[in-house]
């Protein structure tokens, strides 16, 4: 089936809202990867990846500065999360990575998914919060097993993770929360030697775009529900040049007459093992139109990316050549995307329609 290629939307870079604090420990090693939200003051905040020294992350709080209607910097208000629990950390290793926060309005809250750099490497997790300040742990991420794909998901790492804003129609006919995710399929990663293993169904291995449901009746009835996923469906792998090795999720899906935008980052270049901060790739910035109804249908995305690392601070830095895009927020009438660049500072680039 041809792909449909026209996705009626651009980025255009605005500047660089984010740099490492000078002699803050806690950012000595970037700033980047931003969730965001608007907090109960209707301020705009963003809720960087602050990197300290020896790959070590946590995640603070910022208030946006709004200049001329354009996201200009940030004013710190700390650190919101750090990885202060026993699963978060391994011998050698800590942090709670790359969140993607959305604010789901039928549950009045926000809703964080970030990654647990603990004893088995990258793990998502999930946090709440009512005033993106105090966040209340609901626990690692868990797959209900699914005996058609022959393979239980929560064997692998799992990454680039995040809930749509509103319930959709699961797969079973029921209402329900979705979550978009990217499983890691190698094995070896956790246990030398067991290679790549990959679900029933799945002739390509590389790593790729997933759905998975939480039926909404079971997270009013207790909101921990949303640590367990199911009815898990592939959504998108790799198609064109610029994702050639890798695609992942980005910002929360955002609805357009279309059905629901989906930024998305696309990979090139040559994957070192994933614990290791990677020098040889080139992260740039795409999209995908999921449909309305089903968001697990591709309607059409983009051939070629809308942002690829150019300038100097998108080329330059603890991880060259990256732009990855963590978050959409409204100013002023306006959409900006917020970005990782080159996993050392944090750009924002304004997104239109073209038509």
């Amino acid at each position: 089936m041809t792909t449909e290629t026209h996705v009626p939307y651009r980025l255009t870079r605005m500047g660089v809202v984010m740099t490492p604090a000078a002699g803050d420990p806690n950012e000595v090693e970037g700033v980047l990867n931003p969730g965001s939200g608007r907090g109960p003051d209707g301020e705009l905040y963003l809720l960087p990846r602050l990197v300290a020294d020896g790959n070590v992350s946590r995640v603070g709080l910022a208030r946006v500065v709004v200049e001329d209607g354009v996201p200009t910097r940030v004013e710190r208000e700390g650190v919101v999360l750090e990885p202060d629990r026993g699963w978060e950390r391994g011998v050698g290793n800590a942090g709670v990575e790359d969140p993607r926060v959305t604010w789901i309005e039928t549950l009045g809250l926000h809703v964080m998914t970030y990654v647990a750099y603990g004893p088995l490497g990258p793990r998502t997790a999930i946090a709440v919060s009512s005033d993106l300040r105090e966040w209340r742990r609901l626990g690692p991420a868990l797959f209900r097993y699914q005996d058609d794909l022959d393979m239980d998901l929560n064997l692998f790492h799992n990454k680039d993770t995040v809930f749509f804003p509103e319930p959709v129609t699961a797969p079973d006919g029921r209402e329900a929360l979705a979550v978009l995710h990217r499983p890691m399929w190698d094995l070896g990663e956790t246990k030398p030697g067991q290679g790549v293993r990959v679900p029933a169904g799945v002739e390509d291995e590389r790593q790729s775009i997933w759905i998975s449901y939480i039926p909404l009746a079971d997270v009013r009835d207790d909101l921990a529900a949303l640590t367990l996923w199911e009815q898990h469906r592939f959504v998108a792998g790799p198609e064109f040049p610029f994702e050639a090795l890798k695609i992942g999720g980005g910002p929360p899906p955002r609805r357009i007459p279309e059905g629901w935008l989906v930024l998305h980052h696309g990979v090139t270049g040559v994957l070192e093992s994933a614990f290791a901060q990677q020098q040889k790739v080139n992260y740039a910035a795409g999209a995908l139109i999921l449909d309305a109804d089903d968001p697990s249908t591709v309607v059409a995305r983009t051939p070629e990316p809308l942002l690829a690392p150019e300038t100097d601070d998108e080329r330059s830095g603890i991880v060259p050549n990256v732009v990855f895009p963590t978050a959409i927020e409204e100013v002023d009438g306006r959409l900006f995307v917020f970005y990782g660049m080159a996993d050392s500072k944090i750009g924002v680039a304004l997104l239109e329609r073209t038509d």
